[in-house]
């Protein structure tokens, strides 16, 4: 019998697609929530909610019984646990069961053994699934790891044997730092799993990462839905995911499905879960890793198979058998997906947290799907993984659905934090990522031409940039001034004319200047010594329709103070109107008081007053948002003061040690 009332124990994007298809499917939903989510979009959309601890996730979210006493509380027949936080974790599983509750995913020994990538590897070798080259034993001394990783070759790659999501996991191609990167890697798994064993694996260069969706029912039916190409990652992150992969023919198609069938089979899974492979430029695959849980980028499985994993995972949990057979699962069309970030990928993908000003996106339709756990005015916290929202697009083709993607992603804008949507906009237009030419390095190797290169604002940005903030200013300036007075214009108008001088900055830092003369939205636009005539008007608060020369244009602009968000078919822009005169400013301050980069939780202080330290050297670890940041010293000298303790919270560009340098260093 279908449940009538199920709890959600997760929060975010994923509580509001399972939310989703509660709703279609007549389900009430149940959302939990700690106290820094108490007017989240997921608390907003579900049917009841349920407050469950303070904002530490090992206090609400994290809190097995907690969470279980609210399903008992609110007389939930089943919890589904989304991805991430408990949805791999067998102890919560098992609880769930021994509660009279139904879980809805696979059997508690199921996650506890592909949960250990030690045992996941032993078994899927007496299964006969290819498996990388590696160490999966007990003995876990550094002494050992290192003769481990020597005999299997750099370079290696460290993993924690619990969990997933590219937490603890370290590249090393040499002996150096082996040390330092062993520790941060167990304290990382640590945090994130509780667990601090490690594995280590060959790292293949210019490998794929492909992943195969599986399904098996509770009457001995395993099916696969395909693949998906996941390869575009930042530490171990994937950020944009696509179904099909474009790497695959129907050959090797055939056979890694039916490897990840295997693989399921072998564990005796039950419900939703995606095996991961490895795809070396022979062709070759190797398993990688089994996730027993529904991925971040199952919609793109969705996309291309018109199928509902969600309802799916509910019909299985509730005794129902798969609703077909695997001659009769077809796939159509190509889906992409990219996932926006809280996150500076200016500033090494340090995560950014803040109120939301405006979230605005296209019309969703059969062509684009928005998977969010934000809206407009909400706030986003340290305490959690950094995603905001996923962007999913479907076409007949890929390169249809690439330039659906761009398309879409320009028109994309969100103020407040920090996000990577101009890192995502860029990859959508790069040549490697078009022609389907990437690996699991392709982020690392690309990055410096992908930020740099790609984002410095076109003249079209600029001038809807300026055209849109001149109607602004006039706009505003309607309510407070004499509308008939030219003295109280705000438009561009001058006594002997001239016009507004203006200037902007894109994210690399680059100032663009630009002269706009004109009013009532007819202007005169100069840039570089060259005047182009230009027509602007607003068609809402939102969207500009622009004729610059001969051309026409229409912009999606968004601004919030001094930042200008412009979207055009060409692309996106990042804008900031910066002053034509800029103050000159004393340098060399954070050399001497280095600032938290992000707000975070100090894991641990290498320093003591007094000591004598290098430039360069380790002063202590920063936790937010599910990573760790290293803070170094920025020059050479002696520590004069630590002004906080392993375990203090702190915000973002709070002083945190203070350093007198060393006579004759830089500041």
């Amino acid at each position: 019998m279908m449940f009538s009332r199920i709890l959600i124990a997760n929060r975010g994007e994923i509580a509001c697609r399972v939310i989703r298809t509660c709703r279609r499917m007549g389900i009430q939903s149940i959302a939990v929530y700690s106290d820094a989510d108490a007017q989240a979009r997921h608390v907003r959309e579900a049917d009841e909610s349920v407050r469950i601890g303070p904002a530490e996730p090992a206090d609400s979210y994290l809190n097995v019984e907690r969470v279980i006493e609210a399903a008992i509380g609110s007389a939930a027949d089943a919890i589904h646990p989304g991805y991430g936080f408990l949805s791999e974790n067998p102890q919560f599983a098992s609880a769930v069961r021994d509660a009279g509750l139904v879980f809805i995913g696979p059997e508690t020994e199921t996650i506890r053994t592909m949960g250990s990538k030690r045992r996941a590897r032993s078994l899927m070798i007496e299964a006969g699934v290819p498996v990388v080259p590696g160490f999966e034993g007990q003995m876990q001394d550094d002494g050992t790891l290192l003769s481990e990783a020597a005999r299997i070759g750099f370079p290696v790659i460290l993993k924690p044997s619990a969990g997933g999501g590219g937490k603890g996991m370290r590249v090393l191609r040499d002996t150096d730092d082996w040390s330092a990167a062993l520790a941060g890697a167990r304290r990382e798994a640590q945090a994130a799993f509780g667990n601090d064993h490690m594995i280590l694996e060959r790292f293949l260069e210019r490998a794929r990462h492909v992943e195969v969706q599986i399904f098996a029912d509770n009457h001995g039916n395993v099916l696969h839905l395909f693949e998906r190409e996941c390869s575009i990652q930042r530490r171990q992150q994937k950020i944009i995911e696509e179904a099909p992969c474009p790497a695959l023919d129907e050959a090797l198609r055939t056979s890694i499905s039916e490897a990840a069938v295997t693989a399921a089979v072998a564990v005796g899974y039950r419900n939703a879960g995606t095996v991961e492979f490895l795809l070396d430029e022979s062709g070759q695959f190797y398993f990688m890793e089994m996730n027993t849980r529904l991925q971040v980028e199952h919609p793109v499985t969705e996309a291309i198979t018109g199928i509902d994993l969600v309802e799916w995972q509910l019909r299985a949990a509730a005794g129902e058998s798969l609703p077909v057979t695997q001659s009769e699962i077809t796939r159509h069309g190509h889906a992409i997906e990219a996932r926006i970030y809280a996150e500076n990928p200016f500033n090494d993908f340090l995560p950014s947290t803040g109120r939301i000003g405006r979230f605005i996106h296209p019309v969703v339709a059969l062509d684009l799907r928005i998977d969010s756990g934000v809206d407009s005015g909400d706030r986003v916290d340290v305490y959690y993984d950094p995603m905001l929202a996923k962007l999913i697009v479907w076409a007949e083709d890929r390169p249809t659905a690439i330039q659906r993607l761009r398309r879409s992603l320009a028109r994309t804008m969100l103020t407040g934090p920090m996000t990577n949507l101009a890192l995502l906009r860029s990859i959508a237009g790069h040549a490697d990522f078009v022609a389907g030419q990437m690996d699991t390095g392709y982020l690392e190797r690309n990055f410096g031409k992908l930020l740099f290169d790609s984002v410095a604002a076109d003249e079209i940005a600029l001038i809807a940039a300026a055209c849109a903030l001149q109607l602004g200013s006039t706009k505003l300036s309607a309510a407070e001034s004499d509308p008939y007075s030219p003295w109280d214009r705000t438009d561009g108008w001058r006594q002997g004319g001239g016009g507004v001088r203006m200037r902007f900055e894109d994210p690399c830092g680059q100032n663009s200047e630009l002269t706009l003369a004109g009013g009532d939205g007819r202007f005169t636009v100069t840039i570089n010594g060259v005047a182009t005539p230009v027509t602007a008007s607003r068609l809402d608060p939102d969207h500009l329709d622009l004729s610059v020369g001969e051309e026409e244009y229409q912009a999606t602009v968004l601004t919030d103070g001094d930042s200008c968000y412009v979207g055009l078919d060409l692309g996106g822009f990042e804008l900031r109107q910066v002053p034509i005169y800029t103050p000159s400013t004393l340098h060399g301050e954070e050399d001497t008081h280095p600032v938290a980069p992000m707000p975070g939780r100090i894991v641990i202080v290498y320093v003591t007053e007094g000591e004598s330290v290098t430039a360069g050297q380790s002063l202590l670890v920063l936790e937010g948002m599910k990573m760790e940041y290293t803070l170094r010293a920025p020059v050479a000298g002696r520590i004069s003061r630590v002004l906080f303790s392993a375990g203090d919270m702190v915000e973002a560009d709070t002083a945190l040690v203070d350093i007198e340098p060393e006579s004759g260093a830089d500041k």
